[in-house]
């Protein structure tokens, strides 16, 4: 999971009034669990042509997989926040928030919704997906979001809650993926199997600035690992993506 866009680990903020990162991630990630239902439920009422006689079409295939997709990714987001994640006692001044919050409330949220849910013949969810590209799109989800899952458990178990002890994670697929962000790498292609499944260009979008965002956090990691456990830290050739990044 990637933290917070704006995220800086382990820096208490002592300005203004503070915010603590559980509250920053269930805000950031309810955008998109409020979002795309309210505009998939008022499609009709947002896309519908008032000059147009002809019928309001209904969903397409892959716009339904989508909605799917993205509504477990961010309820599993939440569920994680809640009963997973362990948090340092670092905070972030409130204000922080809505600059946050605009990666997934407008990126993965508005940005996606809008292009994908709608009936226009420029949208590829208006036009029947090939079949693969579901059923391969949905594979890559599935096991994204279980690795994704995998790798924070891996890490929760190395920190007590309110701790901000750090070692280094060799377990699970932190050992077999031999990366330093494996839960980033797994995140990746969770999302590229929504993107398979829309084929929309505003998830690929999406996509694209959090793969990016999420290399450089990894690459930031890494860096910090090596700082502060020295020798006793395994280097890593990559980052988030074997033999690439």
């Amino acid at each position: 999971m990637p933290p917070s866009v704006l995220a800086v680990p382990r820096l208490i903020h002592t300005t203004g009034p503070q915010v603590d990162w559980r509250t920053v991630f269930i805000i950031e990630y309810f955008g998109p669990l409020l979002i795309h239902p309210l505009i998939w439920l008022f499609r009709g009422f947002i896309f519908q042509n008032p000059h147009s006689p002809a019928p309001f079409p209904r969903p397409s295939v892959s716009a339904g997989f989508s909605f799917g997709l993205i509504m477990m990714h961010f309820m599993k987001r939440e569920l994680e926040t809640l009963y997973v994640h362990r948090f340092s006692q670092a905070t972030m001044p409130v204000r922080n928030i809505f600059k946050n919050s605009f990666h997934y409330w407008v990126l993965a949220g508005l940005n996606i919704a809008l292009f994908t849910y709608t009936p226009s013949e420029d949208s590829p969810t208006s036009h029947p997906a090939p079949v693969w590209t579901l059923w391969v799109g949905c594979a890559m989800f599935a096991v994204g979001e279980a690795g994704n899952l995998w790798a924070h458990l891996t890490l929760r178990d190395m920190r007590s809650e309110g701790g901000a002890e750090r070692t280094e994670p060799k377990t699970g697929l932190f050992g077999l993926l031999r990366v330093t962000c494996p839960n980033y790498t797994m995140e990746a292609l969770a999302w590229c199997g929504i993107w398979l499944v829309n084929r929309s260009l505003s998830t690929g979008l999406f996509v694209a600035v959090a793969v990016v965002q999420m290399g450089i956090w990894a690459k930031k990691k890494e860096k910090r690992y090596r700082s502060e456990l020295g020798d006793k830290y395994r280097r890593k050739r990559f980052a988030m993506i074997p033999g690439i990044w």
